[in-house]
């Protein structure tokens, strides 16, 4: 299948589950017929072409492998099996009404009813970075902090829990809805971050991820205009998207932000977050978004790296570690301060991160002390740490970025 047609699948895929789920009930087996479907879509189309109506299309092949999984007699589940398979459906049937996008945006609407009354957040969050934004369980777990054997445990247990409340899927009442929409805002949060950098394989970015979260994102923001969490969320990916295209070289190298030519920056992206960041707070009190897309704000407007604004991005750190028990926040912020202050009073606050179960592993923590050492001149002290972070990142393009930064300090050394 094409990249088109992949990507095509990726879109709908979502919806079709929506669909389903709300139809049928069963969150796992509406998973599993929608994968049967996605899979014969993917053999099918590429001979006889993509339907004029693929969505609906999508939704008839994993109606009919859904009514196979609980029917008893192996033999006709079989012979329907193949029908469905083999036989396509009209390529003009519109969706059944209750299959209809509630909203305008099944996938959204799968996102919310997600977030089930018998799940945990973490639970919730977990099981839709699955449904909706098609993440690996390796990639969930790198977003959460844990092993990937708890977090497969943790999907496992959140379908179960689903399964046996006996709670269906629905979408709350309108009164309801943004109390219900922290957890989807947190799905999006993640989805965006593990496109736009990529926690594990040979790319930097996953273009698709961070554009699907951005499209979901404008949909909750049309759905709840007045709400200051929607609109920093979404001011915050605009912002960190809107560099994108200086991010990687030709060879999809990583170029560090204070080396990225920022004529390449998306100048109609930046203006669209300002305006919302700067609505958003005169608007009210800043939650944990707006306070970071403020400082992707600050960023993103300073026409030199040299023009950054370290001691107000300082600042907004220190009040979003107030509200925020996050340890990549505390992690940034020694950054800021290092660059406001000078690198030794940065390292000093690292070591409290030292002790911090969540992070005191984590390849981010080796670098940021690596870089911070090297611009207080302790080249040698920052080798080791440069090279600790090199092999714990499941990054390709991260590793291939700390190696050569090892290369070249080690060259530096040899020439002194």
């Amino acid at each position: 299948m094409t990249a088109t047609g992949e990507h095509l699948l990726r879109e709908l895929a979502p919806q079709v589950l929506g669909a389903v789920v709300r139809r049928h009930g069963d969150f796992g087996a509406a998973e599993d017929a929608v994968q049967e479907a996605l899979a014969a879509a993917a053999l099918q189309w590429p001979r006889t072409g993509v339907p004029e109506n693929p969505r609906a299309w999508l939704v008839q092949v994993a109606g009919r492998k859904l009514t196979d999984q609980i029917r008893s007699e192996s033999a006709r589940r079989r012979r329907e099996t193949k029908i469905a398979l083999e036989t396509p459906p009209e390529e003009n049937v519109a969706p059944p009404p209750d299959e209809a996008p509630a909203q305008g945006d099944d996938a959204l609407v799968l996102l919310v009813m997600c977030c089930h009354p018998a799940l945990t957040r973490p639970s919730a969050i977990a099981l839709t970075l699955r449904a909706v934004g098609g993440l690996t369980t390796a990639e969930i777990a790198s977003a959460f902090l844990v092993p990937e054997a708890t977090m497969a445990q943790r999907i496992s247990r959140a379908k179960q829990s689903i399964k046996s409340s006996g709670v269906g899927f629905v979408m709350p009442a309108p009164e309801e809805r943004s109390a219900s929409f922290g957890a989807v805002l947190h799905v999006l949060y993640l989805v965006f971050n593990e496109g736009y950098a990529t926690s594990s394989g040979p790319t930097h970015q996953r273009v698709d991820l961070s554009s699907e979260a951005i499209r979901l994102a404008r949909v909750a923001h049309e759905l709840l205009p007045d709400s200051g969490e929607v609109s920093g969320l979404l001011a915050l990916m605009l912002l960190t998207d809107a560099r994108r295209a200086a991010r990687s070289g030709p060879n999809g190298e990583i170029i560090p932000l204070d080396e990225q030519d920022r004529s390449l920056w998306n100048q109609e992206g930046i203006a669209e977050g300002v305006r919302l960041v700067t609505e958003a707070m005169t608007g009210g009190a800043a939650d944990s978004y707006l306070l970071q897309a403020a400082i992707a704000a600050v960023h993103d407007e300073a026409a030199r790296a040299e023009d950054t604004d370290w001691p107000q991005i300082a600042a907004l750190y220190r009040v979003l570690m107030r509200i925020s028990d996050n340890p990549m926040v505390a992690l940034n912020h020694a950054v800021a301060v290092a660059m406001t202050r000078g690198p030794t009073e940065g390292l000093a606050l690292l070591e409290k991160l030292d002790r911090d179960p969540r992070i005191k592993d984590h390849y981010r923590l080796d670098a940021v002390r690596a870089h911070l050492l090297e611009r207080s001149g302790t080249v040698a002290a920052a080798l080791p740490y440069y090279v600790a972070a090199a092999e714990k990142t499941a990054s390709l393009p991260e590793r291939n970025y700390l190696l050569l930064r090892i290369a070249g300090l080690r060259a530096e050394e040899a020439r002194r």
